[in-house]
């Protein structure tokens, strides 16, 4: 995913987070690129390191559309939920696919459906490649 990199800042405890936005938001989540990085478009891969609990962290969206915003400590990200066969849940982002670890299976009918992830910052994570 390609986002525009506002700036990035040292946290407590030695974290880094990137102020982050793409053209559906923005937010501020954990940084794996360089520290010195410069403002400017950085195409990135997100991680999430948070098990996913339907109802606790998870829930059905109220609106459609990929969507990107902070709220409080978290970070809200909103996308489409797939489900594979073998158990394993993919959130499409915007056409980008995060693989998201489950502690327990959503409810079938989320499946497809535009869903919200509310994710601790520091367990979201941008890591920066080039192409």
């Amino acid at each position: 995913m390609l986002i525009e990199l506002l700036k990035v800042t040292e946290c407590p405890g030695s974290l880094w987070l990137a102020e982050a936005r793409a053209p559906f938001g923005h937010a501020a989540v954990r940084w794996y690129g360089d520290r010195a990085a410069e403002p400017g478009e950085y195409h990135v891969e997100w991680t999430i390191d948070e098990d996913i609990i339907w109802g606790q962290n998870a829930t059905a969206a109220g609106g459609v559309g990929p969507g990107l915003r902070t709220g409080g400590q978290c970070v809200v990200l909103r996308g489409q939920l797939g489900l594979t066969e073998d158990g394993a849940a993919l959130l499409d982002f915007d056409g980008t696919h995060i693989l998201l670890d489950l502690a327990d299976p959503p409810p079938g009918e989320v499946a497809g459906g535009w869903v919200e992830l509310f994710i601790q910052r520091e367990k979201a994570g941008l890591h920066p490649y080039v192409l």
